[in-house]
C-alpha cells in the first residue's frame, strides 16, 4: 500500500495545470490568479484583474516560466499585448538550443550606415545563425526614428532589441508565440480612433436638371354658413319640384306585331 501511494504522489507531481481544459483546472487557475490580483508586487494591469492574471498564468504554464516573470515582462502597448525585448532575449537563451545570442557592429557610428546585426550558434550543428542587419538608416527609412525619440537617445541599444527580436523571429519564433516587442509596438505607426455620434444630414442633389419646383397657392376655403328659415324653405321648394320619371314599360320585341 505505502509503494502505491508514493507512486500516485509522484504521478501527480508531473501532470501540467491547464486551466483551460477542465472545469478542475479552470477553477485551480482561478484560485491562483486571485492571490496575484491581490498583490501590489505585480503591475497595475493586473491588480484587482482576475481575468488578466489568469491569460499570464496561462502563458507562464505554456512557456514554463515563473508567473510573477511574466506578469512583469507582459505589458500592454496602444491595447496590444506585448513582451519586453530583454524577456524575449531571455527566452530564447534558455532553450539551451543555442548558445547565448550575441551581436555585430557595422558602419560608422556618425552617420546612418552604422547598424547591429545578431548571431547566435546552433548546438545541434554547429552553424552560426545569422540575424538580418539593422541600421540607423532602416529606422529611419521605417519611420521608426520619427516616431520613438529613443532612437535618438540610444541608438545602440534600441538596435540591439531590434536586431534581436528580428533574430528571434526568423530563427525559433515559438520562442515569443506569436508576441511582438515592447519596442515594436511602440515604433509602429498609431492611429487613436474615437467613437464620435453619428449625424446624418440630407443635403440635396442640386446637379439633377431633371428636378422642378412647383408652386402650389393655396386659396383660403369659404367655411360652411348655416342656412336661415327663407334659404331652407327655397331649397326645399325646389326639390318639390323635381319629381322622379314614371316607370315606362319595356318593350316586348318578342311580341308579334
Amino acid at each position: 500500500m505505502e509503494q502505491t501511494k508514493e507512486i500516485t504522489v509522484t504521478q501527480s507531481q508531473d501532470v501540467e495545470l491547464n486551466m483551460f481544459s477542465s472545469v478542475q483546472g479552470f477553477e485551480i487557475g482561478q484560485r491562483m490568479a486571485k492571490v496575484f490580483a491581490s498583490s501590489t508586487l505585480v503591475p497595475q494591469a493586473y491588480q484587482g484583474n482576475i481575468g488578466n492574471c489568469m491569460i499570464g498564468l496561462n502563458m507562464a504554464v505554456r512557456m514554463k516560466a515563473d508567473p510573477l516573470m511574466v506578469f512583469q515582462n507582459l505589458v500592454i502597448v496602444h491595447g496590444t499585448p506585448t513582451f519586453e525585448a530583454k524577456f524575449a532575449i531571455a527566452c530564447f537563451n534558455a532553450t539551451g538550443k543555442y548558445t547565448p545570442i550575441r551581436y555585430q557592429e557595422f558602419g560608422d557610428k556618425k552617420d546612418d550606415t552604422y547598424g547591429t546585426y545578431a548571431y547566435a550558434i546552433d548546438k545541434a550543428t554547429g552553424d552560426v545563425l545569422k540575424g538580418p542587419e539593422i541600421s540607423i538608416k532602416t529606422a529611419k527609412e521605417e519611420g521608426w526614428y520619427d516616431r520613438n525619440p529613443k532612437w535618438k537617445t540610444i541608438p545602440q541599444l534600441m538596435l540591439r532589441y531590434r536586431s534581436a527580436s528580428w533574430f528571434i523571429r526568423t530563427t525559433d519564433p515559438g520562442v515569443m508565440m506569436g508576441f511582438q516587442t515592447r519596442e515594436e509596438v511602440e515604433d509602429a505607426e498609431y492611429t487613436e480612433i474615437k467613437d464620435e455620434p453619428e449625424t446624418s444630414t440630407f443635403v440635396p442633389d442640386e446637379s439633377n436638371e431633371n428636378t422642378e419646383t412647383l408652386d402650389i397657392t393655396t386659396e383660403p376655403v369659404e367655411q360652411p354658413v348655416n342656412p336661415t328659415k327663407e334659404q331652407a324653405t327655397e331649397e326645399t321648394k325646389d326639390e318639390k319640384k323635381v319629381k322622379p320619371a314614371k316607370k315606362q314599360k319595356a318593350p316586348d320585341i318578342f311580341s308579334e306585331s
